[in-house]
């Protein structure tokens, strides 16, 4: 079940649905509309390697606008932060800014229920757009979860800022049961 944009509203003063700030003038009829921060990263390399740290560098978008280009992913960080222990978020696009050809989360759009942040957003552009600190981005729904609330506490949680992968961590656990499993 999703949340109306009112009921977004209701759970927002309940504390059960954390965005901060908040701007009621950004309820939509069933979503929440969240901003563009003002940090971005991107990639050093051109080929990403899962078993490595990928080496990302940092910047600020320019509040005269940033052009994002095609064949490269830009992270950056919402301008709130959001989250909620009894609701699941989900993210995309307002349909504005997809129209302009520009990914905000490629696939990453299911947000773990119990994750508070500044949300990192996958931007992907299909062609050269230029983006502002402080625009609307895209929208955030609220769903209720059915069974036991299970709350999400990894890698990515309480950050403030957009936060390249972390996945080669997992093959260094991994390497780490398999070398204590061996000995």
């Amino acid at each position: 079940m999703i949340l109306t944009g009112p009921e977004i509203e209701h759970q927002v003063r309940l504390g059960r649905i954390r965005i901060e700030p908040f701007d009621r003038e950004r309820i939509s009829p069933n979503s929440y509309d969240f901003l563009l921060g003002e940090e971005f990263c991107w990639y050093e390399s051109v080929t990403l390697d899962c078993r490595k740290e990928n080496k990302a560098v940092y910047g600020k978008l320019s509040p005269d606008g940033t052009v994002l280009y095609p064949n490269r992913i830009y992270l950056a960080g919402t301008a709130e932060h959001m989250g909620s222990d009894h609701y699941v978020p989900i993210i995309r696009a307002r349909s504005s800014v997809a129209r302009l050809g520009l990914f905000v989360h490629v696939t990453a759009d299911l947000i773990d229920i119990g994750s508070f942040n500044a949300w990192t957003l996958q931007l992907h552009a299909v062609q050269p757009v230029r983006v502002y600190p402080g625009m609307r981005i895209g929208q955030v729904t609220f769903w209720k979860p059915e069974g036991r609330i299970v709350l999400y506490d990894g890698k990515y949680q309480h950050a403030t800022g957009p936060r390249p992968s972390l996945i080669h961590r997992d093959f260094e656990a991994q390497n780490r049961q398999e070398s204590a499993s061996q000995q």
